[in-house]
């Protein structure tokens, strides 16, 4: 374990997800806190709103990297990061998920032998086709502290020879994040009634990763499932989904869903607190659904987040189970939210952002690590 001086923290983010999960972070960290964002989001819908709601950190650098192919973006991020670092050299980075930026920003701390805080570490799918698999796992070798949600990740990790002083189990940081974010009751309900939505009565619908939507028959297949649904289909629209739909000529097929721009975090949790069901092939939404009490009928070949399979979500490929499965969560919506009520999220409670803050600080000070399971205790138990 490389020491660490006391000091400045570097957090490196480029996407939405990423800065909503790593806002508890931000607000912890302070002025001691500086952000480098990388620009893989770039479009107002997917970064500015979500922007504007984070706590300001002690400084907030944007390099403005914009999008392009996969291996030009992450040499370019990894080249900009460097000079960065060079330039303004951190005491330790932490990067969080499997982005191109997190993977950028872990290649840049190990060039400049900074030590490296993996945040959502041991995450695995065991599918080679699926690019962050990659990421994620590169990443965690490279760590000095990786950051475990569940025990599930904690053991992935150890099964592929990763330290167990280098391992601590936090809990997920999104579950601090969506209850900082998540509106009122009354203000949620007026929200869905505004967009002219009842409670319980639609579904809500994310589709963007490359593998259903760069693909036409894929895309063409969910959308025509989503709208042969029986309750109104509520569909913000990701940039990279509405260019597909354009591409492959299936703007058709959007005539029959509530059609929306990308919300912001908080009128999304509205949108979800109310849906009777999710249909959607995003991570982070399979985590937040175990927080708000409702399913998830997961669209893809593989999930890295087996923790909700079979309680909060369902793993489907593109085709007619996705409709199928929906319907089984229509078939009496009240009681499956009483017995998802009752359901404890695997992502824990109270302060994941705390016991990762405290991880870090250990390692600032060169000490051993606490137990993996005291510290997923303390999370489950608030």
């Amino acid at each position: 374990m490389r020491p660490v001086k006391r000091g400045s923290v570097t957090l490196v983010c480029g996407t939405r997800p990423e800065l909503i999960k790593l806002a508890p972070l931000i607000r912890r960290f302070g002025e001691n806190a500086a952000v480098v964002y990388t620009g893989q989001h770039y479009d107002t819908s997917m970064y500015s709103r979500i922007r504007q709601d984070i706590a300001e950190p002690g400084s907030f650098v944007e390099l403005g990297l914009g999008g392009g192919r996969r291996g030009a973006q992450l040499g370019n991020a990894v080249a900009a990061l460097d000079a960065h670092f060079a330039a303004e050299p951190p005491d330790v980075v932490i990067v969080q998920g499997d982005t191109t930026s997190a993977l950028a920003g872990a290649l840049a701390a190990n060039a400049n032998d900074v030590p490296l805080v993996h945040v959502e570490a041991g995450l695995r799918s065991y599918d080679r086709a699926m690019p962050e698999e990659h990421n994620r796992v590169a990443i965690d070798h490279l760590a000095d502290l990786c950051c475990a949600p569940t025990p599930i990740n904690f053991t992935n990790l150890v099964a592929e020879g990763v330290a167990t002083d280098r391992i601590t189990v936090t809990g997920n940081t999104v579950v601090e994040a969506l209850e900082e974010a998540l509106p009122s009751h009354d203000d949620s309900l007026r929200l869905i009634s505004g967009l002219g939505l009842r409670a319980d009565s639609y579904v809500l619908a994310t589709i963007h990763r490359p593998e259903n939507v760069d693909c036409r028959e894929n895309l063409g297949t969910i959308l025509g499932e989503l709208v042969q649904l029986p309750l109104p289909v509520v569909l913000p629209l990701h940039p990279r989904t509405a260019k597909q739909v354009a591409a492959f000529g299936l703007g058709r097929l959007l005539a029959g869903l509530h059609v929306l721009e990308p919300q912001s975090y908080k009128d999304f949790l509205s949108l979800a607190r109310w849906a009777a069901v999710l249909v959607s092939d995003s991570g982070g939404v399979q985590e937040e659904v175990s927080v708000l009490k409702r399913p998830v009928i997961v669209v893809r070949r593989s999930t890295e987040r087996p923790e909700i399979e079979g309680t909060f979500g369902t793993l489907v490929p593109p085709g007619p189970r996705v409709r199928a499965e929906v319907l089984k969560w229509l078939d009496d919506v009240s009681g499956h939210r009483t017995r998802l009520a009752g359901i404890a999220s695997p992502y824990g409670t109270g302060s994941p952002s705390g016991l990762i803050e405290a991880a870090v600080r250990r390692m600032i000070s060169d000490t051993r690590f606490a137990s993996p399971t005291l510290e997923f205790q303390l999370v489950t138990e608030g």
